[in-house]
């Protein structure tokens, strides 16, 4: 909120102090935790034109190519009263450099330059944020990371019990379920659960109650949703990974 909210609705708190706002933030967490949707929250709040950029979509074959991509980007963002952009799977084009020859890592490396010259370029005290968010925050260049361009790192962890048990009872909501469903025991039944998961669950729930031509979702749906759904991610999931190297 100090980072994103505040500059963009009360930038006179900043000039009055004389100190700049921050300019960009950097989210960080494993796959499913919420910072895309964080992201979208943030520029719902304020009002701001969203502009979401995927990092791989940075990444083309054609000299110079996305170092103009990222240029015309900012150059669009200007244009606005207010804008949020978020470059999602940043670690695409914001790994650590080094030369090995290959023509493709040099486009990757010019389009990265670029975005740092672009974080260099504009007033923090503009009408523009940026965010970024990766899965990967041990790859990035230190110089994207500097104070001065992305000035605060936000981790996004896995939830704890009262967090799982609270994003049940979210996606509940919107559902049709039978009263008196114990949200802390299917908490309680996905540890180490991204919010992803447990909304996976909740859909899988329903399609139980489908399945049995029901109206409504039981206790029993969703424990079976738990028991399906938990355990195929469990096979896949690159959470174990994230926890190793963070």
């Amino acid at each position: 909120r100090e980072v994103v909210e505040t500059p963009l609705l009360h930038p006179e708190r900043f000039v009055n102090l004389g100190i700049e706002p921050p300019k960009g933030v950097l989210l960080f967490g494993p796959p499913g935790t919420g910072k895309t949707l964080c992201a979208r929250a943030v520029a719902n709040r304020t009002d701001a034109c969203f502009i979401r950029v995927i990092g791989s979509e940075l990444v083309q074959k054609y000299v110079g190519e996305g170092a103009r991509m990222v240029r015309e980007l900012f150059e669009m963002a200007r244009t606005k009263k207010a804008c949020l952009i978020f470059f999602d799977e940043i670690d695409a084009i914001g790994g650590a450099r080094f030369d090995d020859g290959a023509g493709g890592d040099n486009e990757v490396q010019r389009t990265m330059l670029e975005l740092i010259n672009q974080l260099d370029g504009f007033d923090p005290r503009g009408n523009i944020k940026v965010l970024m968010a990766t899965n990967r925050p041990d790859t990035l260049d230190p110089a994207l990371m500097r104070p001065g361009r992305l000035d605060r790192k936000i981790e996004f962890s896995l939830p704890d019990l009262e967090g799982r048990t609270h994003i049940f009872k979210i996606h509940a909501r919107s559902m049709s379920v039978e009263r008196d469903i114990r949200f802390e025991l299917l908490a309680r039944l996905c540890p180490n659960s991204t919010g992803a998961e447990i909304r996976s669950v909740c859909t899988e729930a329903g399609m139980f109650a489908i399945r049995a031509r029901r109206k409504i979702a039981t206790e029993k749906d969703f424990l079976e949703a738990v028991n399906k759904v938990i355990k195929s991610y469990a096979k896949f999931s690159a959470t174990p990974r994230y926890m190793t190297y963070n």
